[in-house]
C-alpha cells in the first residue's frame, strides 16, 4: 500500500555555476580535492562525483583549465564512446593538496544552507495529514487498546511533541515504529550542506533508506536525475531511534579534528521525519537535560548549532519527536517540561481478551499447537500469582521459552501445563 502523505515539490537542477549557490574557490576547491583523490579523469566521472549536471562539470572544467590547474590529455574510449580525459596539472594537485589541509571533505558540492532550509519547508512532517485508515494499516499488525489510534493520530497530524507512557513490554516501541510507518512518502535529503564556506554530511545511509526508485531502477534513477538537484537523494521520511546511549553532545555538529570535516547532529539528520528517544530515564543525562535541550527547537521550529570557531547559526527543526518511557512523566519532569511536550500518551497493559489474541496470533505465526487445557492452567494458576496482571510481551516470551525447550528435549513443538510452567519460570525473578 502507498501512503503517499504529501506532494513533496522536487529541488530543481541548477542551471549555472552561480545557481549551486556556492562560491567559485569553494566550487574550484571541491573540484580539485575529489579528481585528485578518485583519480577522475573525464567529465562523465566527475559529474556523477561531485553531483552536478555534465553541462555545469564542463563550465566548471573550463574555468580551472583557464587557471592551468587542468590539462586536457587528449580524447580515449570511455565505455563505447570517444571522451576527453583530463588530468591534473602540478598547479592544481598543489592546489588539491592545500584544500584538503583545510578540510578532507570532497565528492558531492554541498547545499548552501538557506537553499536547504527552501526545500525543508517544501516537504516539512508538519505538512503531513495522517487518516485513520493510514495509521491503523500501518499498525494491522499490533493488538492496541480501544481508543490508542483516535488519541495517537491527532497528536501525529499536529507535528508536535508526543510523550508514551506506560508498564514495560507493552508495545511503546512497536507503536513509534507504527507512527514513522505510517509517514509512508518520500523527501530529498541532502549529502551536505553548506555554511560559512564549512562543509556539514547530512546523509547517513543508517538513517536515511534510498526510495526504492533509486535503490533499485537505475533507469528510474537515470530518467529522475534530470529533474531534480543529484546533490539531493529521495529518500523515505527518516527516523533516528535512540534508546539508553543518548547523550547531550549527540545532538550537537560532530567535528572530526583530523579529517576537518563536520557530520550533521542526529536532529539534523532526521529533518523532515521522526525522532524516538526509546526508554527515556535510562540514558546518562537526566530527562529532566534532554526535554530542556528540545524546549526551544520543539517550539520555535529551529535549532542553533556551532562551529568549532564558536559561531552559531540556525537550522529548521522539522521533526516529530516521540519521548518513550515506563516512568512516571511527574518523577522524570517538572511542570514547565511537561506542559511543552504537546500530546501524552498512557500505554497500558492488555486485558485478559486482549492477551489471548495475541496469544493465539504468537503461536500461530510460530506454529505452536494450541493447547486448551494449557491456556486455562495459565489464567487459573499463573496470572493469579502476579494479580492478574497482562503484557504484551508475556505471549512472545513464553512461546519463545517453549520453543527453547521443546528443542533441547529433542520434541516438537507443543504446549502443556508442565512445559509453560518452565517457561514461566523465566518471565519473573524469585526474589525470595
Amino acid at each position: 500500500m502507498n501512503m503517499q502523505a504529501i506532494d513533496v515539490k522536487a529541488p530543481p537542477q541548477p542551471n549555472s555555476l552561480a545557481e549551486t549557490g556556492l562560491t567559485k574557490v569553494m566550487l574550484r576547491d571541491i573540484f580539485l580535492k575529489t579528481v585528485f583523490r578518485r583519480h577522475l579523469a573525464t567529465a562523465s566521472a566527475i559529474a556523477k562525483a561531485i553531483c552536478l549536471p555534465i553541462g555545469l562539470t564542463q563550465d566548471l572544467i573550463e574555468m580551472v583549465r583557464e587557471q592551468k590547474l587542468l590539462e586536457a590529455m587528449g580524447n580515449r574510449d570511455a565505455s563505447g564512446t570517444s571522451e576527453m580525459a583530463y588530468e591534473l596539472s602540478d598547479a592544481g594537485k598543489a592546489r588539491a593538496l592545500d584544500a584538503l589541509q583545510q578540510s578532507e571533505y570532497y565528492g558531492a558540492m554541498p547545499i548552501p544552507l538557506e537553499n536547504y532550509k527552501t526545500q525543508t519547508k517544501r516537504q516539512a512532517v508538519k505538512n503531513i495529514t495522517i487518516s485513520k485508515q493510514m495509521l491503523k494499516a500501518s499498525m494491522s499488525h499490533l493488538v492496541l487498546p480501544a481508543g490508542l489510534l483516535d488519541e495517537l493520530g491527532p497528536a501525529i497530524n499536529s507535528g508536535k511533541s508526543i510523550l508514551m507512557y506506560g508498564p514495560a513490554g507493552n508495545g511503546k516501541s512497536s507503536i513509534s515504529n507504527g507512527i514513522r510507518d505510517a509517514l509512508g512518502d518520500n523527501i530529498y535529503v541532502p549529502l551536505a550542506i553548506e555554511y560559512m564556506g564549512q562543509v556539514i554530511t547530512v546523509y547517513d545511509p543508517i538513517v536515511h533508506q534510498l526510495a526504492k526508485a533509486e535503490a533499485e531502477d537505475p533507469n528510474a534513477l537515470r530518467r529522475s536525475s534530470n529533474r531534480f538537484d543529484n546533490r539531493y537523494v529521495l529518500c523515505r521520511r527518516p527516523t533516528v531511534i535512540t534508546g539508553g546511549e543518548l547523550t547531550l553532545d549527540m545532538l550537537d555538529l560532530k567535528y572530526n579534528a583530523v579529517s576537518r570535516t563536520y557530520q550533521a547532529s542526529l536532529q539534523l539528520k532526521s529533518t523532515g521525519g521522526v525522532f524516538i528517544v526509546d526508554d527515556l530515564g535510562r540514558q546518562a543525562e537526566s530527562p529532566q537535560a534532554l526535554i530542556n535541550r528540545w524546549i526551544v527547537p520543539m517550539e520555535s521550529g529551529f535549532d542553533i548549532l556551532a562551529l568549532q570557531s564558536g559561531e552559531k547559526f540556525v537550522v529548521p527543526f522539522d521533526t516529530l519527536v516521540i519521548f518513550s518511557t515506563n516512568f512516571l512523566p511527574s518523577e522524570m519532569f517538572d511542570d514547565a517540561a511537561l506542559r511543552r511536550i504537546a500530546y501524552k500518551v498512557k500505554i497500558n497493559g492488555p486485558n485478559q481478551d486482549e492477551f489471548l489474541k495475541i496469544f493465539m496470533l504468537v503461536c500461530r505465526a510460530k506454529k505452536v499447537p494450541l493447547d486448551e487445557n494449557t491456556v486455562v492452567h495459565m489464567l487459573k494458576n499463573r496470572y493469579p500469582e502476579v494479580n492478574n496482571v497482562f503484557a504484551n510481551f508475556h505471549g512472545p516470551f513464553l512461546i519463545e521459552q517453549l520453543l527453547s525447550i521443546c528443542e533441547y528435549e529433542d520434541i516438537p513443538p507443543q504446549m502443556s501445563p508442565e512445559l509453560i510452567d518452565r517457561a514461566w519460570a523465566n518471565l519473573f525473578v524469585d526474589e525470595s
